[in-house]
């Protein structure tokens, strides 16, 4: 059976006001508006007004929004009654709707939070197959079942503090690679001591090595307990020294990845069976890389050193 593809966004030049009243909010949880930007779009309506219409679509004579929660909300929040909408033609129903919210959005770029809430609907909510949507979205089926998975895997309590601007998708996303009965916590320790996206996926990096549900609970428990001066050293480091402990953070997560993966293939396949060339070239950047590591091993060994009493 052949699907049509996700629907163009042709919008109705006319465009028109309407009432915010009659404007209905069923996509709005498969997008984020958090108070941040939603405030900076009030700031934009006081002062330059209305720059660009909304996006709708006609659902059995009622207005749907596609595109402008934010400024649905600022409008009401500044005492305005009406807005200015730009109807999709030709009408559609929910499942095109979605599959429109989806590619209209493609070209403005949704998070990748907000991409899993809404493959997760389109699968759970209307029934579709994961194929389908990745034809109708022009999307590989291995990206439809990661942002499934991403949906389905982080805890409902995680997503509701990056509803309320708690904390950041892309951060959520880094606690959903641990086990749903670590989140919630590990989301606090996020919050209450302001970690970087860096931090939290150093954090979810060495509770994952810890690889004992009740290790890592007590980990979890030290730092949300931690002394108050503590957590304040962690939650208002100058803009200076924070910056550079996440760049040092980022580099340490790349070798231990990047290290873990190249002993993996060391061990597992010997340099000549890639052929003479190939072989060359490995052992030539192998010796080359030996000296960095003696370096790196000495440095490290010294920093340790100064550190402990």
């Amino acid at each position: 059976m052949k699907h049509a593809t996700a629907p163009r966004a042709v919008v109705d030049p006319r465009g028109r006001e309407v009432e915010i009243a009659a404007l209905g909010a069923r996509l709005s949880t498969l997008r984020l508006c958090e108070p941040d930007a939603v405030a900076a779009v009030q700031r934009s309506l006081d002062r330059h007004g209305q720059l660009t219409p909304l996006v709708v679509i006609e659902d059995a004579g009622h207005l749907e929004t596609l595109d402008g929660f934010k400024r649905v909300r600022a409008a009401r929040a500044i005492g305005w009654t009406t807005l200015r909408v730009d109807v999709l033609a030709p009408s559609l129903g929910v499942v095109d709707a979605k599959l429109a919210f989806g590619a209209l959005h493609a070209r403005r770029g949704l998070t990748e939070l907000e991409e899993a809430w809404l493959i997760r609907s389109l699968v759970r909510d209307d029934g579709l197959r994961q194929g389908d949507i990745a034809h109708r979205l022009h999307r590989h089926k291995s990206w439809i079942c990661r942002r499934l998975m991403l949906a389905e895997s982080l805890d409902g309590a995680v997503q509701a503090d990056v509803r309320l601007g708690l904390v950041a998708p892309r951060t959520a996303v880094a606690l959903a690679g641990l086990p749903r009965g670590n989140q919630v916590r590990a989301a606090e320790v996020v919050i209450r001591t302001g970690m970087t996206l860096r931090q939290t996926e150093a954090m979810v990096f060495e509770l994952l090595e810890l690889q004992d549900h009740a290790k890592r609970v007590a980990w979890l428990d030290r730092r949300l307990t931690a002394t108050p001066s503590a957590a304040a050293a962690v939650q208002a480091p100058s803009a200076r020294r924070r910056a550079e402990c996440d760049w040092m953070l980022g580099d340490l997560l790349t070798l231990r990845r990047v290290g873990a993966r190249l002993e993996a293939r060391l061990l597992a396949r010997p340099l000549a069976t890639h052929g003479p060339g190939a072989a060359a070239s490995l052992l030539e950047a192998l010796v080359g890389l030996t000296p960095v590591l003696a370096a790196l091993t000495t440095t490290v060994a010294r920093a340790v050193a100064e550190q402990r009493p």
